[in-house]
Order: structure tokens, then C-alpha cells, then sequence
């Protein structure tokens, strides 16, 4: 889509000249997310400077018929941030000052635009912590982050960012400006439009501030990885575990997963036998005790056979390694341009389900590699089939696709979820009824038509109006 003389004049006139970019190379950038199903093409890229600045994109957007897309940090996996159609993008980057830090009440204003780690320094800083944490944290926006209400791998612990934003400041689909919460912990004073807001990737406003919440900061973190000889067991660990002492963090993965970073990412093995299944534990030691306790419940795994064997943390590199052996897996898959899906069910359902997933693919497809890992402690799994070589990315994604029928009618059997943590966006938008009813659908359908009567913003993503 070229847009008119006149209209570009008018967006200039907003952002000024110098941040509207119109080059190829910034539609590629700025025109997608980490998936690359759909080639970006939007009209132009708009990078406001300040709420008012969004506001007035957003009012012009209605008065001239033109959709927007709202971007964040692009690293999104569902299609959520991809401008394919003509679309302005509205890019939240400039977006990224902290402001107002409330030592009371431990809370931080975000300009939409800041970046994940940012925070996560700055609070650290203040001798505080953020807690909500993923591999992208380098390069998500906090802006992104709550429109997709990211989780991570602390979601056992400290919950999802819904659970972290005491206010937002939020652009509607006609420019008019939310402020919603006021950084209150209770309020029931009516609708908390707040919560809509928090996971609606794009779609019923843009958001430009955020106030988060943060906590104690965790003390002398261990982390200890154990080997397992399947999903039931890992379950059983988990439920022992937990019982005892709380944990921070309880992530698995797959042996396949362990050789592909092994063999790219310079580590070690944890031990030299391998196993079916990994378990990565963390926990704080604020007493003294923990250790001890930690390795009583490795003995007790042990004796049961629910556990072969395990390493623990001696120092904060070796816990940093261990950890890479869980958080590089997606960096070292990528050269195998791997077919993702985010999945979701009741924790004490993982087993069963990974097991008919598994069943599926390989009878299907047996020549395909499946690697999985992810967050075990909160039900959240990430299924990734490796391409062959032998085929191209066009009839990879095709046979996949085909796949994933399959794998979201399990999906629908287990009540589970066909988008746990990155939303539905472009990609999951087509089996979006597997975990969401028609009258469900609907009711969001009514609640985008209020935010956004003339569907201006993000239109195409999640679902159709």
C-alpha cells in the first residue's frame, strides 16, 4: 500500500520527518516479530515520542481508513507485531524512559518502550528485583510484554506480568487515553479494564505506560538439574519437591535438547549418562537449611527411581551454565528453522499429553525430530519439530500444519491451551475455538467493536470481526 502526498505529510507533521521511515530495510525491521511465515510490508513505520504523539496517530488512522500496527521489542512467535497489509506501524521504541520509583510501595513507571532487561537492572539497583523473566528479556519491551502477558521461566514463583502491573496508560482504537488502576493493590471499584488490556496483543488499544510492582530480591540462588527417566517422573519430583520447599523455578527438557546445546553452545553435559528427561530446579537459600533439604528430597527421588542422577550449583557461574543448558535451547534450534508450538494444560496432565502428542507426530511423520523443553512447574510446554534437510521451509510448515490439527484436537481434549504465553496473533488465530468457545469469541468480538469501533488497530490478529 502507497499512501497519499497528503496523509504522509500529516504523519510527518506528527512524528517529524526524521521518524517516519519509509526505506525497505526499516519495513523489514520494524514489519515483523521472530516469525517469518508472512512477509512484512507496511506502509510506512512511525516511532512517537510521547503519548500525545500516539494519541494523534491514532486519531488520524481513523479519520483516513488506515490500520495500524502496534510494535514492541518483535520477538513475539504467533504473527502478533507482522504488518503484511499497508499497515502504520507505530513503533513503541522511543517510548523508554523509567520515570517515578515509590520506595513505599515498590513501584516503577515505564514508558512502554523500556526494555526488559532495563527494568530488571534498574530494579536491582534499587536493591528490588523483577521478577517476570525469559531468554528475549535482552530485547522485549515492557509495552510488548504486557500486551502478550509474557511468563517465563519464574512463572511457579512470581506468576505472569499480569500478576506485576498496578497501572497502565492505554491509547484506545479512537485515541482517547486510559489510565486505568493508579498503581492501587486493591480496587474493586467496578470493571478492572486494566486486566482486558493485559494480554489483548494490539488489538483494543495501544499501550504507552506501564506501573510495575516489584519485590524482594532473591537471595543466594542454587540450581540443581536431575536426570529423569520419563514424564511421570518428573512429575513425581516435582510434586516432592514442592511439598518442601518453594522454588523459584522448575523447567524441563529433553535429551535431544541437551545434545543440540551441548554440541553448539560450548557446555557440558550435567553427567555423563544420559537420560530421557531433564528437570532444572531453583531455589533460594535464606536460612541455611535449603541445601540440606534439597539434597534429603535428591536422596528421596533417588531411592523411589524417580530420579538417575543430578548436579547441584557450588558457585553463581556454575549456576549460570546450568541454566544455559535450559535457556539456549531455542537460540540453538533455530538453525534448524524448528516448528513451534506453545502449549498449555493442567500441570498433572503434562504426562499423558506429552505422550499423545509424541504418538501423533511420529506416526505421521516419523522421519521428523521433536524437541521439547519448557516451563513443567506452571503446565506450559513448547513442542519444536526440527526440518529435515531434505525438505524446503514451504513444505515443512504445510506438513506441520497438518500436524498441528492433530496436536490442538489433543490439545482441546485435555482443556488445555493452544497458546500458553506468546498469544494467538496471525499464526494460532485458526485454532483459537480449540481452547476458546463460540460465545466466548464472541464476547471478545463485542469488547474489540468497543475499544475499536472502526477496528483500526492490530485488525486481523487473534480473530476476525
Amino acid at each position: 500500500m502507497t499512501l497519499a502526498p497528503d496523509l504522509l505529510d500529516k504523519l510527518s507533521r506528527i512524528v517529524g520527518a526524521n521518524k517516519l521511515l519509509m526505506d525497505a530495510e526499516a519495513h523489514v525491521q520494524y514489519g515483523r516479530d521472530w516469525t517469518r511465515v508472512e512477509t512484512p510490508s507496511p506502509a510506512a513505520v512511525a516511532l512517537p515520542g510521547s503519548i500525545e504523539q500516539v494519541q494523534a496517530l491514532v486519531q488520524l488512522a481513523n479519520a483516513e481508513g488506515l490500520a495500524i500496527v502496534p510494535s514492541g521489542g518483535r520477538t513475539g512467535l504467533s504473527g502478533g507485531a507482522v504488518a503484511a497489509r499497508g499497515e502504520l506501524v507505530v513503533a513503541l521504541d522511543n517510548l523508554n524512559q523509567i520515570g517515578a520509583f515509590n520506595s513505599i510501595d515498590r513501584s516503577v513507571v515505564c514508558g512502554a518502550g523500556v526494555i526488559t532487561e532495563q527494568l530488571q537492572q534498574f530494579a536491582e539497583d534499587q536493591g528490588l528485583h523483577y521478577p517476570v523473566d525469559f531468554a528475549s528479556s535482552g530485547s522485549s519491551q515492557i509495552g510488548g510484554n504486557v500486551a502478550t502477558n509474557a511468563g517465563g521461566i519464574k512463572v511457579i514463583r512470581y506468576g505472569m506480568t499480569r500478576d506485576w502491573v498496578v497501572g497502565l496508560k492505554v491509547v484506545t482504537g479512537t485515541g482517547e487515553l486510559l489510565e486505568l488502576n493508579a498503581g492501587l493493590i486493591k480496587n474493586n471499584a467496578g470493571y478492572d479494564l486494566r486486566h482486558l488490556m493485559i494480554g489483548s496483543e494490539g488489538t483494543l488499544g495501544i499501550i504507552v505506560e506501564v506501573t510495575i510492582r516489584l519485590c524482594r530480591a532473591p537471595t543466594d540462588l542454587a540450581v540443581m538439574v536431575l536426570g529423569v527417566p520419563d514424564m511421570p517422573s518428573i512429575m513425581s519430583t516435582l510434586a516432592e519437591f514442592r511439598q518442601q520447599m518453594e522454588l523459584t523455578a522448575f523447567e524441563f527438557f529433553s535429551e535431544p535438547a541437551l545434545q543440540k546445546v551441548v554440541a553448539h553452545q560450548d557446555l557440558q553435559r550435567p553427567f555423563d549418562e544420559p537420560c530421557a528427561y531433564y528437570a532444572l530446579l531453583e531455589f533460594e537459600q535464606t536460612s541455611g537449611s535449603e541445601m540440606d533439604q534439597a539434597m534429603a528430597l535428591f536422596e528421596h527421588c533417588l531411592e523411589q527411581g524417580w530420579v538417575l542422577d543430578g548436579v547441584v550449583s557450588q558457585s553463581v557461574a556454575q549456576a549460570r551454565n546450568l541454566w544455559r543448558l535450559r535457556e539456549d535451547i531455542s537460540e540453538t534450534i533455530a538453525r534448524w528453522a524448528p516448528y513451534k508450538n506453545d502449549l498449555s494444560v493442567v500441570v498433572s496432565k503434562v504426562p499423558e499429553f506429552l505422550t499423545a502428542v509424541e504418538a501423533l507426530v511420529n506416526a505421521a511423520y516419523p522421519d521428523f525430530e521433536i524437541i521439547w523443553y519448557g516451563h513443567i512447574g506452571d503446565g506450559n510446554v513448547h513442542l519444536n519439530i526440527l526440518k529435515p534437510e531434505s525438505l524446503s521451509i514451504a513444505d515443512f510448515a504445510e506438513q506441520c500444519g497438518e500436524v498441528s490439527k492433530g496436536v490442538f484436537e489433543i490439545v482441546r481434549e485435555h482443556r488445555g491451551s493452544v497458546s500458553a504465553e506468546h498469544g494467538v496473533g496471525v499464526l494460532k488465530k485458526p485454532y483459537l475455538p480449540y481452547s476458546r468457545s463460540p460465545l466466548e469469541i464472541e464476547l471478545m468480538r463485542a469488547i474489540k467493536r468497543s475499544f475499536d469501533p472502526n477496528g483500526v488497530l492490530n485488525p486481523g490478529k487473534i480473530f476476525d470481526l
